[in-house]
């Protein structure tokens, strides 16, 4: 056993003793206090077990009405516990306890509220309470300050104050949580599990969303993904998509762009230069093989607790489209993966989107119907999503109609736009005594308004709380705890290493070799089919020529031949003519 191990056992063994005395005193408070009324005495601030706080009185009015409606979230074998409400006077009530059914977290979420005012320790707070309930969390870490869930938190006066006037029985703990990052960059100081995907799983949509294209050009990029799937070409990397676009307008290629439908050589050069430029950020870390399985975020420890998978992610920042999308593509595959199951006690998995109004700034109209169809089903497949931003307006209108739970922490109102949101903001909240617009203003750091909704599905009234304290470290983890859970990862050996199949790339350099060798062939042929050509040819003029010399020649032959017949027959003929004429007149030949 290592001895992270042996300090969460210690931990949850401190834990179980000190809840343990908890309950015993708070029996005897009880009781003595039953015997002081039912002798006729009044119980006074001294009348207490010693280690327990004074009898607060039942709540009654207003407070009543929210406990009885919280009934249910507020307790921890059935709820997510958030805090105690507060009273006119600024003071918890302890006996009034607000949560959200467990039941109920996967309609969704928001928690939200101006820079400073506690959004990110009330995310560590309902994290923590959804892993003891054993369900799977998944979270951003955009500053690195939720890595401190490793660790069990220190207590202190200050804190003990709070968690008692909340009624509260605190106890340092530490949490099971699988670090990741964004793809496998070796030169990062983030620590953790690599977190990849293919260009094809990544989808046209989403990339489009990446690169920045308008709708013209998301088009085109999607009959080039279709084009590749019939082709049986893998899109790996960004290196895959790149080969691809350059394949269908080279003269290659041209012949199976048209039968796509065309993409102008000025689509395809921006399609092109934007991925040159998403490769000059470093996002070819992201793309590429091992994908991620998104269904190893549905994960419990040993124990029965719900791992929390904490993607560190300061592409946030600087790479929003990138680091959104991101996120919403884990979603996206989250809902093609997993199967129906309707409503169950529990969420599958809680899907905490920090920083979600960079989701939706400048995104085009499918990309907006992807997410928006995304949120309102997904719940029907276990999964909660919470949104964390600092206004409501931030988010569409479709989007905010999905949320079951609100938790609004403090809103200015310095300029006549922050006022404008902020009564949007209170319009949206059920009807409540309470003026929400200057209790919204008046809020303290660690102070929220929530409202959620109940077992039976009705909004529960609106509460202003005062949220109870994360039992780890809110801050960074140490070092040496990061260390490690980096080292005890059942996920490294999984996706720790990059690979590289042969895919597109591959596959279109081999096909365009192929072309150039056949292209060289044709052309040998046709150079060796015109040499015979020009031999034949030349053939068939010396052949001409070597008749035409014979024909000379016979006809030569012939005339020769025929002169010396002439020559012959007159020679003969004259001799025998002049042998005639002798025998005729009577003259003889001349001795």
């Amino acid at each position: 056993m290592n001895n992270a191990e042996l300090a969460r056992l210690k931990a949850e063994a401190a834990a179980a003793a000190a809840r343990a005395a908890r309950a015993e005193a708070e029996a005897a408070e009880a009781a003595l206090q039953a015997a002081l009324l039912a002798g006729g005495e009044n119980p006074s601030a001294e009348d207490t077990v010693p280690g327990t706080t004074p009898a607060e009185p039942a709540p009654s009015g207003y407070a009543a009405t929210v406990a009885e409606a919280y009934r249910v979230g507020a307790d921890p074998r059935t709820g997510v516990q958030l805090g105690a409400m507060i009273d006119d006077n600024d003071a918890p009530l302890s006996r009034v306890q607000v949560g959200i059914p467990l039941a109920t977290l996967n309609r969704h979420g928001l928690i939200a509220g101006a820079t400073g005012t506690g959004k990110t320790r009330t995310l560590q707070l309902v994290a923590e309470n959804l892993s003891t309930a054993g369900v799977p969390v998944f979270l951003t870490d955009v500053k690195g300050d939720l890595t401190g869930l490793l660790e069990p938190g220190q207590s202190s006066d200050k804190l003990v104050r709070r968690t008692q006037s909340l009624g509260q029985q605190w106890q340092g703990r530490g949490f099971p949580v699988e670090l990741m990052r964004l793809g496998g960059d070796s030169s990062t100081t983030l620590v953790g599990t690599p977190i990849r995907t293919s260009v094809t799983d990544f989808g046209p949509l989403m990339l489009s969303r990446v690169l920045g294209l308008n709708d013209t050009q998301e088009s085109a990029l999607s009959l080039i993904f279709h084009w590749a799937d019939t082709q049986g070409l893998e899109l790996i990397d960004l290196n895959d998509i790149r080969a691809t676009v350059d394949f269908l307008t080279s003269a290659e290629g041209k012949d199976e762009l048209r039968t796509i439908g065309g993409i102008s050589s000025a689509t395809a050069g921006v399609i092109l230069r934007e991925i040159a430029a998403l490769q000059a950020q470093g996002a070819d870390q992201f793309f590429g093989d091992p994908a991620f399985d998104t269904v190893d975020l549905l994960r419990s420890s040993s124990d029965g607790m719900g791992v929390i998978t904490a993607l560190q992610l300061p592409e946030l920042t600087t790479r929003p489209e990138l680091a959104t999308t991101l996120i919403m593509w884990l979603l996206a595959d989250l809902f093609s993966a997993l199967p129906e199951v309707g409503d169950l006690d529990k969420p599958k998995l809680v899907f905490f989107f920090d920083e979600a109004h960079l989701l939706f700034r400048g995104a085009s109209k499918a990309f907006l119907d992807q997410v928006i169809n995304t949120v309102r089903l997904i719940r029907s497949k276990g999964v909660g999503i919470v949104f964390i931003t600092q206004s409501p307006t931030d988010l569409p209108a479709e989007v905010l109609a999905q949320l079951g739970a609100r938790v609004q922490h403090a809103l200015r109102a310095f300029t006549p736009k922050d006022a404008k949101n902020l009564k949007a903001t209170v319009e949206t909240y059920p009807t409540s005594p309470l003026d929400l617009e200057a209790v919204i203003r008046g809020l303290g750091t660690g102070d929220a308004v929530v409202t959620v909704l109940s077992d039976d599905g009705a909004p529960t009234p609106v509460a202003p709380v005062r949220l109870r304290a994360p039992q780890s470290v809110m801050g960074p983890a140490s070092a040496d705890a990061l260390q490690q859970a980096v080292a005890s990862s059942s996920l490294a050996p999984k996706y720790a290493n990059a690979v590289d199949p042969r895919s597109a790339y591959e596959k279109l350099a081999e096909r365009t070799a192929d072309a150039t060798a056949r292209a060289e062939q044709e052309k040998e042929q046709q150079r060796l089919a015109k040499e015979m050509q020009q031999l034949e040819r030349e053939q068939a003029r010396e052949e001409a020529r070597r008749a035409k010399e014979e024909a000379r020649r016979a006809e030569q032959f012939e005339r020769e031949r025929n002169r010396l017949i002439g020559s012959v027959l007159r020679s003969v003929g004259g001799q025998l003519g002049r042998e005639i004429t002798r025998s005729v007149f009577g003259t003889s030949r001349r001795r």
